[in-house]
């Protein structure tokens, strides 16, 4: 399995291209205009890219008509994608390696993020004396949903300290005010989310931090190297059959990506829906900042990244140990190369 994993690495590091399955770069009118996107928590900032492009017409302006479904957590947006629901995925790479366990092949095409944003806390009040990770043994972890980002960053950390996730129960508790609620209310121990959710939870002292994921820093800390988060991600076929449409989304978040990097706070709250801000816009711009670093400059996928992503998995999810992936298929920046040689910020 490792000479496997460094073939594969050794791929990725090449750089992903789509030579394979070649096509028409030059861009032109979008094959397809209506464009169905699912999401997993899209008032998070882990998917913030996304909703400026939306909020700012960056897909209208690329002659697109997008259709965002939102749902608890980022397993069930891939669902709806492997169902034929929606067209386009904006959730973690790490599902692509796990569809690719499963022989269907989907393809990221623009990073959102550059580090997860995920960070997993215990409740002071049920769990005030707690010490180590062991501690979590038999508790009741929650996650946005079953099997979305939140709970393979938890069980990682978990693997790490010789426990499984047989080991706890996780429970889906969405990626808003429910899941504050199940913490307060203590019908969780311990909860694996991301921001505004965290650090509204930080300032009313209700949680203690055990693993944080905002910074690159923290990052390399848990993963041991670049780890992507966030993504546009659909299938091969949809990006064969329509590479202008691939590109004009592409487009569309480079574009959302590079405003964010000069945005002021005044300006990204006129922005966002005044859902997201969970009632309380300081906590939302103190959630920002903590965060900002880890939103990816322009949208192309660090060289080590998919590397780090499959050794994750790879430490702890049976359903991927000893298959055989290949990395360069699971990821491509050819659109985003094009996107930074014609998108003005």
């Amino acid at each position: 399995m490792q000479r496997r994993t460094f073939l594969a690495g050794s791929a990725a590091l090449a750089g992903a291209t789509l030579a394979a399955t070649p096509l028409a770069f030059a861009q032109g009118k979008p094959e397809t205009s209506k464009v169905a996107i699912a999401v997993g928590g899209k008032n998070l900032f882990y998917y913030l890219p996304l909703t400026i492009a939306e909020r700012r017409n960056y897909f209208r302006d690329e002659g697109l008509d997008v259709d965002i479904s939102d749902f608890a957590g980022g397993s069930q947006a891939l669902k709806a994608a492997v169902g034929g629901s929606a067209d386009v995925v904006s959730g973690a790479f790490e599902h692509t390696l796990l569809l690719q366990a499963q022989k269907q092949y989907f393809r990221e095409f623009v990073l959102q993020g550059r580090a997860p944003q995920i960070v997993l806390a215990v409740s002071k009040k049920t769990m005030p004396n707690y010490k180590s990770i062991a501690d979590l043994k038999g508790k009741k972890i929650g996650v946005t949903a079953p099997g979305s980002s939140t709970s393979i960053m938890a069980s990682f950390v978990l693997a790490k300290a010789g426990l499984s996730a047989k080991d706890v129960a996780f429970i889906g508790v969405g990626a808003g005010a429910g899941a504050i609620a199940a913490l307060q209310s203590g019908q969780i121990d311990a909860i694996a989310n991301l921001d505004p959710v965290m650090t509204r939870l930080e300032r009313t002292g209700d949680i203690r931090v055990v693993s944080d994921t905002r910074t690159l820093a923290d990052t390399h800390t848990v993963f041991g190297g670049d780890m992507p988060a966030g993504c546009l991600y659909a299938s091969q076929s949809f990006i064969t059959k329509n590479p202008n449409t691939t590109q004009a989304l592409t487009n569309a978040m480079v574009r959302a990506l590079k405003w964010l990097q000069t945005a002021t706070g005044s300006e990204l709250i006129s922005t966002v829906p005044e859902g997201y801000l969970l009632g309380d816009r300081a906590v939302y711009l103190d959630a920002w900042q903590h965060v900002k670093e880890a939103m990816s400059p322009d949208g192309l996928m660090p060289a080590d990244g998919p590397a780090t992503s499959l050794k994750t998995l790879q430490a702890f999810d049976p359903n991927i140990q000893g298959k055989p992936i290949d990395l360069s298929k699971a990821w491509t920046n050819d659109f985003v190369k094009k996107a930074l040689t014609t998108v003005k910020s």
